[in-house]
C-alpha cells in the first residue's frame, strides 16, 4: 500500500509574521491629549472567536498610529503601526505577509529571531513619532527599556488539518518555528515547546514560547491572542522598570545606612525615608495601573491564554522580584522611621534635661545672691 502521508515540503502555509517591539518611554501618556496632537485612533476591543456574555476590554484603549514601512537589508518590506498605552509603554508592530512551506518559515524564524536587530532599526522611527507626541508624555525617560517578540500567524494550511492532525504531522516544525532553530530538535524539546499550547476549537492553536509564538487561526480568531501577547510583553516591560527603580532606590538607602547610625545620621534619615515612601507609593500605583489596564469579564479562555502568555514571557517572575523588593523597602522604611523617632525622642529628652539644668542653675543663683 503506497504511503499517503503528507510531507512537510508538500504543505503550503498562508499567513503573516508579526514583529512586536515595545519601549518603556515615560511614566504615563495622556491619551486624550495625544489624540489632539496627532492623527490617531483608539484601538477597538478584540473580537472574540466564541460567543460569550463576557469580553476582553481595556480600561483605556491604546491609541494607534500608522508607521512608515520598515525595509530590511534583505529587501523585505514590513508594514507597521505604533500603539501608545496610557501607562507609558509604546508598542510597535511590523507585519510581513507569508505564503510558502514549513522550511521557508523555519528559515525565516531562525533569521529573524537571531540575526535581525529589529529594535535598532525601529528606534529612530519611534523617536520621530515621540517628538510629535512629546506634550502628551508624562515624565519622559532618558533611557528606554525594550522588549521584542515574534508572532508567526498561519491562517491557512493546505489540507485544512485539525489541531490533532497538525500536531501529529508538523509538531516538530512548529517547535522549530517557536525556538527559531533550523536544526532537528530532540523529541523531549519538541514536547517541551508543545506543552505550552492552548486551543478553543478543534481547528485553532496557539503555541507560546518565551520569545516567539505560533498561531494557527483565522485573522479574526487570532486577534485576541495577538493583543494578549502584546499586553503580556508590555507588563513584563513595566515590571522590569519597577525592578530597576527599586534596585536603585534600595542601593541609595543602603549607602546612606552604611555611613553610620549616629545621632546626626539618624536625624538625616527622615528625608530619605520620605523619598523611599514616595517611591513605594509610585510603584504601588503604577503596578495597580498596569495590572488593571485590561479586564477579563466572564471570558475564561482569554484569561487562561493570558496567564499562559504571561508565564512564558516571565511576567510572574519579575512581579515576584518587585514584590520582594517592595517588602524589603517597606521594612527599611519602618527601620528608618524608628531610628528617626528614637533620635527625635532623645533630642526632646535632652532638651528637657538642659532646660531643667538651666532652671536649677538660675534657682541656685537666686538663693546664693
Amino acid at each position: 500500500m503506497p504511503d499517503t502521508q503528507i510531507q512537510p515540503s508538500d504543505v503550503l502555509l498562508h499567513g503573516s509574521v508579526l514583529v512586536l517591539l515595545q519601549y518603556d518611554v515615560c511614566e504615563a501618556i495622556k491619551l486624550d491629549r495625544l489624540q489632539e496632537l496627532i492623527a490617531a485612533r483608539p484601538m477597538g476591543h478584540p473580537t472574540l472567536k466564541h460567543p460569550a456574555p463576557g469580553y476582553v476590554r481595556y480600561q483605556r484603549s491604546p491609541v494607534v498610529v500608522p508607521l512608515e514601512p520598515l525595509v530590511l537589508e534583505s529587501g523585505e518590506r514590513l508594514a507597521g503601526e505604533i500603539k501608545y498605552y496610557d501607562y507609558g509603554v509604546v508598542s510597535v508592530v511590523f507585519q510581513l505577509a507569508f505564503a510558502d512551506g514549513w522550511n521557508k518559515l523555519i528559515g525565516l524564524a531562525s533569521r529573524w529571531v537571531w540575526d535581525v536587530d529589529f529594535a535598532a532599526q525601529a528606534t529612530e522611527l519611534v523617536r520621530a513619532s515621540l517628538q510629535r507626541a512629546a506634550p502628551a508624555l508624562v515624565k519622559p525617560y532618558a533611557e528606554w527599556l525594550s522588549e521584542d517578540y515574534l508572532i508567526f500567524h498561519v491562517r491557512e494550511i493546505s489540507g485544512s488539518p485539525t489541531v490533532t492532525e497538525l500536531i501529529q504531522r508538523s509538531g516538530s516544525q512548529i517547535a522549530q518555528v517557536v525556538r527559531g532553530d533550523t536544526g532537528q530538535l530532540a523529541e523531549s524539546e519538541c514536547n517541551e515547546v508543545l506543552q505550552s499550547r492552548i486551543s478553543y476549537y478543534a481547528n485553532d492553536l496557539a503555541v507560546i514560547g518565551w520569545n516567539a509564538a505560533f498561531l494557527f487561526d483565522t485573522a479574526t480568531g487570532a486577534e485576541t491572542a495577538i493583543q494578549l501577547l502584546e499586553y503580556a510583553n508590555s507588563q513584563l516591560l513595566e515590571f522590569r522598570h519597577y525592578d530597576d527603580l527599586l534596585t536603585k532606590e534600595l542601593d541609595r538607602v543602603y549607602q546612606l545606612l552604611d555611613k553610620g547610625t549616629g545621632l546626626l545620621a539618624r536625624w538625616r534619615l527622615a528625608k530619605s525615608a520620605t523619598e523611599l515612601h514616595t517611591v513605594l507609593l509610585d510603584v504601588s500605583e503604577l503596578t495597580e495601573h498596569a495590572d488593571n489596564a485590561i479586564k477579563f469579564l466572564s471570558d475564561m479562555f482569554s484569561a487562561r491564554l493570558y496567564r499562559l502568555a504571561a508565564a512564558k514571557v516571565g511576567v510572574p517572575d519579575y512581579k515576584d522580584l518587585v514584590t520582594r523588593k517592595v517588602h524589603t523597602a517597606e521594612e527599611l522604611y519602618r527601620f528608618m522611621v524608628d531610628q528617626f523617632n528614637q533620635s527625635r525622642a532623645f533630642m526632646m529628652e535632652l532638651t528637657v534635661v538642659i532646660i531643667l539644668v538651666i532652671e536649677l542653675v538660675y534657682m541656685f543663683q537666686g538663693k546664693l545672691f
